[in-house]
């Protein structure tokens, strides 16, 4: 009781006062001294509440924006999530890590991190130390990336449109996207959220791909279980995508809605910090004895690609 009671007063100054990076290293660092609040709910309530702000977030963006950004990037999205999950493929191999864990990771860097890994990991019927295992990886590069890209950005004098599109498309989970993004500009995180969830809903076809290749592996739609029922394919449809356009529709078509869209925004903002510092507070001792060197040495390999790669074509084109 004491515990969690000390977090949220934790949270609640970090939402007033600090900012989406520090809420993430306060809530890391808190975990680790004093151990896992609200270890019951807490990332359930995270990841609910992440996908009420980035609803939310749609408030404060012109759709027509998002939409070009979505359909501009589409080729790069194609090619980058295809590249991505060819080398992670063949790195797992020469690794020799573990199949599934494979291609966990590397679905989590070339789509959306968590969200992608556990829509896969629900069709090839992994167990909870594989799921575990990719969720370590693709998180402790997200903190990471949270404080480095904004630095690199800066250094190499990166313009808001630049810095959002490679923010979208190299950062692994949507939080870090946008508290990386909003700490770099309110152009940045219009454009990297746009980037990130039209990325997002290719999580659709890659559990369909992801499916049919393991299917040998586990039957799906074709299989009957020892109780005779027809096992079904279940997939993670990201639905808040669908809202978030809504918002931005209102938005952009609601002239009485926009005088509302600072103090909306404001409320994500604060939202954000919060689910950054409960993302945080989740990384345990027992997250970071999971990790094996193989499993890091293929995430930190894919984002070191994913990143390299989309800043070069970025710099080049713009």
């Amino acid at each position: 009781m004491i515990l969690n009671f000390t977090f949220a007063a934790l949270a609640v100054a970090l939402m007033i006062w600090g900012t989406p990076p520090l809420a993430l290293l306060a809530g890391m660092l808190f975990a680790l001294a004093f151990g896992v609040p609200f270890a019951q709910v807490g990332s359930h309530f995270a990841k609910r509440l992440l996908q009420i702000c980035v609803v939310l977030l749609g408030f404060g963006m012109n759709l027509p924006v998002i939409l070009r950004a979505g359909l501009n990037g589409s080729l790069f999205a194609a090619v980058t999530i295809g590249a991505t999950l060819l080398l992670g493929y063949w790195l797992g191999r020469r690794l020799a890590l573990n199949k599934k864990t494979a291609a966990l990771i590397s679905a989590g860097t070339a789509i959306c991190g968590g969200s992608a890994i556990a829509a896969v990991g629900s069709v090839i019927a992994v167990t909870e130390a594989e799921i575990a295992v990719a969720i370590g990886t693709v998180f402790l590069l997200n903190a990471v990336a949270l404080y480095a890209f904004p630095f690199i950005g800066h250094a190499l004098n990166l313009s808001q449109s630049q810095f959002g599109l490679w923010s979208g498309v190299a950062i692994h989970d949507i939080s870090s996207v946008v508290g990386a993004a909003m700490s770099y500009g309110p152009d940045s995180l219009e454009t990297a959220t746009a980037v990130k969830l039209s990325r997002t809903l290719w999580i659709v076809p890659l559990t369909l791909f992801m499916a049919m290749a393991f299917r040998q592996k586990q039957p799906l739609e074709t299989s009957v279980t020892n109780a005779g029922k027809m096992e079904k394919l279940k997939i993670i449809v990201p639905w808040f995508i669908g809202f978030f356009l809504l918002a931005s529709l209102t938005r952009s078509f609601v002239p009485p809605v926009v005088k509302w869209t600072p103090y909306i925004s404001q409320i994500a903002r604060s939202g954000m910090t919060l689910v950054l510092c409960l993302i945080g507070a989740s990384l345990s001792p027992r997250t970071l004895r999971v990790l094996g060197w193989r499993a890091a040495a293929l995430g930190i390999a894919l984002w070191v690609f994913i990143s390299t790669t989309s800043l070069l074509v970025i710099r080049f084109l713009n």
